[in-house]
């Protein structure tokens, strides 16, 4: 009988181990899936106010170049366009000689009205809006061309689609970080730009042959930290490659969304 409620009692307090050892677990599992979840919420709160923060940064900066391109359309255009009329003017009283002179000026003039005007299509996102990204990389590469920066080359394969107005003047505004790096630091003779559409992604490469640079070194460099958090606000991926003397190649994909489809 004893032995019997020994038993009993060793059972009783297994039970009792047990119940407790299992409390403990579940109370651990809630605890540790309650601390997930608040880690989880704040770092999507974080993640969010990162991204207004960009969102912010970035239509302050489109508002300011809007605000300059204005300025170089309506203001120094005007002005240029002044100078033009003058040239004009003056020209026809003026001996042969002075006169094919006095026109080459004229010419100096209008060229670079018209460069102006050119830059100020580039800098307003609203200008981008309405013609589109493929032609706003036209109209920057023709400039390159214009003014022999260097030999530009632009392919475009597959279906064009239709992409959000916001995330395009995104995309552009990286393709012109890359564009303005080359022209600033690559020393190159070529830049060679291409679209590849297909029903899911577009697909954006451009390479340049200038000089180059060591990836490790420049990891912190602000204008691809620039092109990579902006390629986060649209989902896209950048992958750059680099080396001495072999230029630089970007490539970025941009998958389609519902609302590039609406």
């Amino acid at each position: 009988m004893l032995e019997k409620e020994q038993i009993l009692l060793i059972v009783y307090f297994t039970a009792i181990i047990l119940f407790f050892a299992i409390f403990g677990i579940m109370f651990f599992v809630a605890f540790q899936r309650r601390k997930n979840k608040l880690l989880l919420e704040r770092f999507k709160a974080q993640q969010r106010f990162e991204e207004e923060l960009q969102n912010s940064k970035l239509e302050i900066q489109e508002q300011t170049l809007k605000n300059v391109s204005w300025e170089l359309h309506d203001n120094i255009g005007q002005l240029l366009s002044t100078a033009v009329m003058q040239i004009n003017i003056l020209s026809t009283n003026l001996e042969p000689k002075i006169k094919e002179s006095v026109q080459d000026i004229r010419s100096l003039v209008g060229d670079s009205l018209q460069e102006i005007r050119n830059l100020s299509k580039t800098l307003n996102h609203e200008v981008i809006q309405n013609i589109g990204l493929e032609k706003s990389i036209q109209v920057e590469l023709d400039r390159f061309k214009k003014l022999n920066f260097l030999t530009p080359e632009f392919t475009v394969t597959g279906q064009e689609m239709a992409i959000n107005p916001k995330n395009e003047i995104i995309i552009y505004r990286i393709i012109q970080e890359f564009f303005s790096n080359t022209i600033k630091h690559a020393e190159a003779s070529s830049l060679v730009v291409k679209l590849a559409y297909t029903n899911y992604d577009l697909t954006i490469t451009i390479q340049d042959d200038g000089v180059g640079y060591d990836m490790e070194s420049v990891q912190a460099n602000s204008g691809l930290l620039n092109m990579k958090s902006r390629a986060t606000l649209v989902n896209a991926t950048i992958d750059l490659i680099s080396e001495p003397g072999k230029g630089v190649m970007l490539t970025m994909k941009y998958p389609f969304k519902e609302e590039d489809k609406v």
